[in-house]
């Protein structure tokens, strides 16, 4: 089980899911929001990905915020240990730091497709703007 959690495609593939709650949820409202209707019209015509997702945004928001919650773990869990050798533990180092930095811009991404998708609208209504 450790050698799959300890495989860097998964944390990639986080990031990649975390953009998609970027691309189905905020990019659309943002883009309508400034008057750009048109581009997300053609957008969700000229790349039929989009639209799925953007029906979809609860599970896509959803299955994204789990792989962020099971990354935050195996970025953070305990007994972690790095080689002895002073090279191996320097690129172990190196690893840890760069899973922390995917882990916080997926975890930003993420947050702006959720604020956007699904608390953005109720924030206006309750502000009344």
């Amino acid at each position: 089980m450790m050698e799959f959690i300890d495989k860097p495609y998964l944390r990639w593939f986080t990031l990649f899911v975390t953009s998609g709650t970027l691309l189905c949820c905020a990019l659309p409202v943002v883009l309508v929001s400034v008057g750009l209707g048109a581009v997300v019209a053609s957008l969700n015509y000229n790349i039929p990905g989009l639209m799925f997702l953007a029906e979809h945004k609860y599970w896509t928001l959803t299955l994204a915020g789990i792989l962020l919650v099971f990354m935050a773990w195996v970025i953070w869990r305990p007994n972690q240990t790095c080689p002895t050798d002073p090279n191996l533990a320097a690129a172990c180092q190196q690893a840890k730091s760069w899973n922390q930095r995917i882990f916080w811009v997926s975890g930003v991404i993420w947050g702006i497709g959720l604020f956007f998708s699904i608390l953005l609208l109720p924030l206006r209504q309750l502000l009344e703007l």
